[in-house]
């Protein structure tokens, strides 16, 4: 016998971003925690030094043109210059990057200070080299959406893309896993 879903939260009268009231942030985080996502790094630098940060909300939009988007709240320490940065490097992360995953995810940290593990592109933006499949990109697009800012980006250029298949980082019920042959369904 199969557990009935809980229902969470009901709609009540207005609240902030001029949206009806709806779930807690507590309720649409515990709706989300089922929802497996693919971790990537963000980083970019506006003239004031890199930052980078951790996100599960990439994902492909379009091929043609090839295009992409992420989401950052505005509460990131990364924020001011994800919004003045107009290129940014996108880094899909393998299992083997769980150590950047932290890193990026870990607040009040100079996530820049080993300088053995980051490097600059010739164009300037901060990249993780040992990243198996990173994007750079310009941004084409910003859109406010509650606490958060959406990005769109257009694809520059890829590398590692060609290369051998890593078993990614996903982020499931709040902690790292690693997908592998094991993971396949089918």
């Amino acid at each position: 016998m199969s557990a009935v879903p809980q229902r969470l939260g009901a709609a009540e009268p207005r609240a902030p971003h001029g949206f009806d009231a709806g779930l807690s942030a507590a309720e649409f985080k515990l709706a989300f925690r089922n929802h497996a996502a693919g971790v990537a790094v963000v980083t970019a630098d506006a003239g004031d030094g890199p930052v980078g940060l951790t996100v599960s909300s990439v994902f492909s939009v379009s091929a043609e043109p090839p295009l992409m988007v992420f989401s950052i709240s505005s509460d990131s320490s990364s924020a001011p210059t994800i919004d003045r940065a107009e290129t940014l490097v996108v880094h899909l992360l393998g299992a083997r990057q769980l150590d950047i995953a932290r890193l990026c995810a870990t607040s009040g940290v100079d996530r820049f200070a080993d300088t053995s593990i980051w490097s600059r592109l010739p164009t300037g933006e901060p990249h993780f080299p040992d990243v198996p499949v990173w994007i750079r990109g310009r941004v084409i697009n910003r859109m406010e959406a509650g606490s958060s800012t959406v990005i769109a980006i257009h694809a520059l250029e890829a590398v590692g893309a060609d290369g051998p298949s890593t078993n990614p980082l996903v982020y499931h019920d709040r902690t790292w896993h690693e997908l592998g042959d094991a993971s396949r369904l089918g």
